[in-house]
């Protein structure tokens, strides 16, 4: 008699997929730990900073309102303003009054924070460049950066709908 292939219920993971998330999980987890590690010895700053500024020296005038910052950094408003004020405080930022919009708030770029970014990024840079390009060949680097373009995709599809499929 001929076995009836079933989905998976999606609830559950199987051994393979367990194997896989946590071989995933442990590599996410361990490269911003490496990176964040190396920013920290080398610059005294950390990766949730070097976001910060580099969303910043991007920016034209080098400052973004604070609803800008959410965005580029994809972080709830209070950890923004939490971590703008721990900067403010190292001199890498400085809060201005927004003329157009009296209710937001410039984070201005300053003279050390742009120095800061200038001398971590090489270093940073090449810890990237050792871990990731590296330790991978061109077509393993090319098949990972179509598997972050399809996860990409289906996060920014999840973001927009609820799964129909849960029961609650």
């Amino acid at each position: 008699m001929a076995t009836v292939r079933t989905r998976p219920d999606p609830r559950k993971l199987t051994d393979d997929e367990l194997e896989l998330f946590r071989a995933f999980h442990l590599m996410r987890r361990g490269f911003e730990r490496t990176l964040d590690a190396q920013l920290q010895q080398d610059d005294g700053i950390s990766i949730s900073e070097l976001e910060v500024l580099m969303a910043l020296i991007r920016s034209p005038g080098r400052r973004l309102r604070v609803r800008d910052l959410v965005d580029a950094t994809g972080w709830e408003k209070s950890r923004v303003s939490h971590q703008v004020t721990r900067m403010a405080a190292r001199g890498f930022v400085e809060r201005q009054e927004c003329a157009e919009d009296r209710r937001a708030t410039w984070i201005h770029l300053t003279g050390e924070g742009r120095r800061v970014v200038v001398r971590a990024l090489p270093k940073h840079s090449a810890t990237i460049r050792r871990i990731l390009f590296d330790a991978l060949t061109p077509d393993q680097q090319e098949h990972l950066l179509g598997i972050a373009r399809t996860m990409n995709a289906a996060i920014d599809a999840e973001e927009c709908e609820p799964p129909a499929d849960c029961d609650d």
